[in-house]
């Protein structure tokens, strides 16, 4: 098995929670979509730019367009905001194309809402950067979350993939605590869950 840092992401676009996990040094990245980042004071871009500044570490925007080629058209404005912007792009067949396209043109991507292996084969396929499976909701729906990433992480392991696994859609600190078990290389988490850590 390869060897790597493990990272933890927030999952918020809150500027003062970014701030002081930021100085606490534990926090590689952060991961929005476009309600959170509603849920503050300020334009988008400036956001996204401002939280970039504050982290200099991946930066998740998610795309709204729902076709390959408005997807493209707003990761490639995404991606002028700052050299850390990921642009997040949904698994769906359309994200699928997208995720081919921005992989040609140099953009980093991060496939949101992923719930099968068989997804998470066709990113990292595709060249996404990175893939979220989405465990909380799994467990919810009364599945095992964490056997996704188990079975995900083996596949890329098996197959030499470059996509990095980010455990999303964490719903307690045991979360994290298995995800860093099953050797997932980024966990993000909401701001009430890090505290609790």
């Amino acid at each position: 098995m390869r060897r790597h840092d493990v990272k933890l992401f927030l999952d918020t676009a809150n500027i003062q929670h970014i701030r002081e996990a930021a100085e606490m040094g534990v926090v590689d990245g952060v991961t929005t979509n476009p309600t959170l980042i509603s849920r503050e004071d300020g334009e988008f871009e400036d956001i996204v730019r401002e939280i970039c500044e504050i982290v200099g570490g991946p930066v998740s925007a998610e795309v709204v367009s729902t076709d390959a080629d408005g997807m493209v058209q707003e990761a490639e404005k995404l991606a002028k905001i700052h050299d850390c912007v990921v642009v997040k792009i949904p698994m769906i067949k359309e994200g699928v194309k997208a995720l081919h396209i921005l992989k040609e043109k140099g953009i980093p991507t991060n496939c949101t809402l992923v719930f099968s292996a068989n997804q998470a084969l066709l990113a990292a396929k595709a060249g996404a950067t990175f893939v979220s499976p989405f465990i909380g909701r799994l467990d919810d729906a009364g599945h095992v979350g964490m056997d996704l990433v188990r079975e995900v992480l083996a596949i890329y392991e098996n197959y030499g993939f470059e996509t990095e696994v980010i455990v999303a859609s964490v719903r307690h600190p045991l979360h994290v605590v298995e995800a860093g078990v099953s050797g997932a290389h980024i966990t993000t988490m909401s701001y009430a869950v890090f505290e609790k850590m």
